[in-house]
């Protein structure tokens, strides 16, 4: 058995329509929209509608954790614009095109820059989406643990710590931990281009030392210092920024 994992697709499509290729599956971990791209300026919601020097304004703010001086700035641009109708009909558009792009079978679940309530209108008969939810394939169990954790950012698909939690212990113990955040690890939380930790979940980590996963997939942290740790019997693997890279992560049993 033969599985590819991406995660952080972020827009790239064309990629991941080739990305089952010699799979017998393809787990996705989320994050397919794209807002605005750190590492490239002109690509994404943002500067499509903004241009790219408010796009390279705005990411120089977060980078510095000037969060409130990025939030009233963007206060500033979308002044007279219907935001959420806006950021709905591109999301819709994106979708439209990477759920095209999803092989069959695909096993999903969402990332925190994503909006779960358009999932249901773009997964077709061959993509299953979980979150909190187990699947078994070819004799092992992958649970799935959807979105983030409240952050600074306040990106779509935030959760308190304890509706996190929650989910995590709803799968009991599984052979391969999926999740769109790292468990909270420094080495895989810190993200060394923008210069920041991004939030993991304390819920992952206690789940791993505890039920002892095969793996734990994630993603989320575009550059992290680790892409690959062991915490006890667990292998730990940061699947990759699919954007940037355009290649799955494999896993072979």
């Amino acid at each position: 058995m033969r599985v590819h994992v991406v995660s952080d697709v972020h827009g790239n499509a064309r990629d991941l329509a080739r990305a089952g290729t010699g799979a017998d599956a393809l787990i996705c971990l989320g994050d397919l929209v794209l807002f605005l791209d750190y590492a490239d300026h002109s690509r994404g919601i943002f500067p499509d509608l903004f241009g790219v020097e408010n796009a390279d304004r705005i990411v120089e703010l977060r980078t510095a954790r000037r969060f409130e001086e990025a939030r009233e700035f963007g206060r500033r641009l979308w002044a007279g614009l219907d935001r959420d109708a806006v950021i709905l009909a591109a999301v819709r558009r994106q979708y439209s095109e990477l759920f095209a792009a999803f092989p069959t079978p695909t096993y999903a679940t969402y990332g925190n820059v994503d909006v779960p309530a358009l999932w249901p209108e773009y997964a077709r008969p061959g993509t299953t989406v979980l979150d909190g939810e187990r699947v078994e394939l070819d004799g092992l169990v992958f649970g799935f643990v959807g979105g983030g954790l409240r952050s600074p950012m306040r990106t779509p698909f935030e959760i308190s710590d304890e509706e996190y939690a929650a989910k995590v212990e709803a799968l009991g113990e599984v052979d391969v931990l999926c999740s769109h955040i790292p468990p909270e690890v420094p080495e895989l939380t810190y993200d060394t281009v923008a210069r920041r930790f991004e939030r993991g979940s304390s819920a992952l980590l206690d789940a791993i030392r505890r039920t002892r996963p095969r793996y734990s997939l994630f993603g989320h942290v575009h550059q992290p210092l680790a892409r690959r740790m062991r915490i006890g019997a667990t292998e730990c693997v940061n699947v990759g920024h699919f954007a940037a890279t355009g290649r799955p992560w494999a896993l072979e049993w």
